[in-house]
């Protein structure tokens, strides 16, 4: 347990930040996972719709470093042909 009084801050702010962190990475997998169900069942019109809030999520897990920019990138980029194909 911390004793110092900088070290009780460092910890609740540890334990803020894990927790957006936590429902900022949910957020963007349950999106991901909507959508890649959406696009097995052929439901393409639906697809084409979430689209915007996945790639919305996974913009929003970028920006507060929840995720790497680059992934961020990458998992818009396959999701987009996905939906090509």
């Amino acid at each position: 347990m911390p004793i110092t009084a900088s070290a009780k801050k460092a910890l609740r702010q540890s334990i803020r930040r894990r927790a957006q962190n936590l429902g900022r990475k949910d957020a963007y997998k349950k999106a991901v996972k909507e959508y890649r169900k959406l696009v097995a069942e052929k439901k393409l019109d639906e697809a084409k719709a979430k689209l915007p809030a996945v790639y919305k999520a996974l913009d929003k897990a970028a920006k507060t470093n929840a995720i790497k920019k680059n992934k961020a990138s990458r998992l818009k980029s396959r999701l987009g042909k996905l939906l090509g194909k």
